[in-house]
């Protein structure tokens, strides 16, 4: 093959360095697949080469990052969850009390679930295979986002922060499911704060 068809063949480098290239394309490829399934749901989940022709790669460059369809999915669950965790942990370091941080902290999943997220999340799940990546990153998950709530509520005064947050996190769950079930979100927030207020004035 002639160095003018090779270099005609290989892929143009959108970024300083080939890492960060194939970085990017791999992210482009994730938030491609986010896109469809919001836009679908999990009964229209898309495949591999669907993704491909929305981020605006061949179908064969896809394999270079993921083994298979489930092996997408189990990177966007991963790649997930740090947003979740991320938007809850801004929301509780905005509040400037104790008590406005524990409130903050049940409001911003609600409205992560009011706004689809949660939905999204499950979705992700049942369609990858799961395995040791996932299980750590669900673990991190849940670890990295009750810790600004145990600290809230430390500093609230509770003498069991670590059990107090596990049932400040039943409130969060049924609420939850009370927002999927079709409950407003603003509905759902104004029953936390009648039931959390009281506690944390």
């Amino acid at each position: 093959m002639s160095e003018k068809r090779t270099a005609e063949r290989m892929p143009k480098i959108q970024a300083p360095t080939v890492a960060e290239h194939r970085a990017a394309q791999r992210a482009a490829l994730l938030e491609a697949a986010r896109e469809i399934l919001a836009e679908s749901g999990a009964e229209a989940a898309p495949g591999l080469a669907e993704v491909a022709a929305r981020a605006g790669l061949a179908r064969s460059s896809v394999y270079s990052y993921f083994r298979s369809r489930e092996d997408l999915f189990d990177a966007l669950v991963v790649d997930t969850l740090p947003r979740w965790t991320e938007y809850v942990v801004g929301q509780v370091s905005r509040a400037r009390t104790p008590g406005a941080k524990v409130l903050a902290y049940v409001e911003a999943n609600l409205h992560l679930v009011a706004r689809g997220d949660h939905a999204l999340m499950c979705a992700m799940a049942a369609l990858g295979q799961g395995g040791d990546a996932v299980a750590e990153s669900n673990r991190d998950f849940h670890e990295n986002l009750q810790g600004p709530l145990r600290e809230a509520l430390a500093a609230h005064g509770a003498d069991d922060p670590e059990h107090m947050a596990d049932l400040v996190q039943s409130v969060v769950y049924s609420g939850s499911r009370m927002i999927e079930d079709g409950m407003g979100e603003r509905k759902a927030r104004a029953m936390v704060r009648d039931l959390l207020g009281p506690y944390l004035s």
